[in-house]
């Protein structure tokens, strides 16, 4: 399961953390993030949390006000790409009590520690809690 590049953001449609393991010009990323931001903003609670965009799909959870949101390739499992977003999240938890975008903002760098801690290169590491 090779994760393209993550995207954590509010329900304002705030960017609060950004983590890309496929290089792109940083004017296809900001594009990249208007666009997926956008189309799954736009979506219904009760939609299915998978959709595809370009050659890619979009795998995405929303937990309380923030959007934890994947992009991987078509043949990738949506359920393990959800069981990954959700371990990452147990681990936020774990360590802010019960995340919420505040904590991702005022402790950046620790959420982004823990999520490259995590995952290396768009593959999980360390599975264990």
């Amino acid at each position: 399961e090779m994760m393209h590049f993550m995207l954590l953001f509010g329900r304002q449609g705030k960017l609060r953390l950004q983590k890309w393991n496929v290089s792109y010009p940083e004017k296809i990323k900001k594009r990249f993030m208007r666009e997926i931001m956008s189309l799954v903003l736009s979506r219904k609670p009760k939609m299915c949390s998978f959709l595809e965009w370009k050659d890619l799909k979009i795998v995405y959870r929303r937990y309380a006000s923030l959007y934890f949101c994947a992009a991987v390739d078509f043949d990738d499992n949506e359920l393990i790409i959800l069981e990954i977003i959700h371990r990452y999240v147990e681990l936020l938890d774990k360590y802010f009590g019960s995340v919420c975008e505040l904590d991702i903002i005022f402790n950046y760098e620790k959420a982004y520690f823990m999520l490259d801690e995590f995952m290396l290169a768009g593959e999980v590491q360390e599975t264990s809690k």
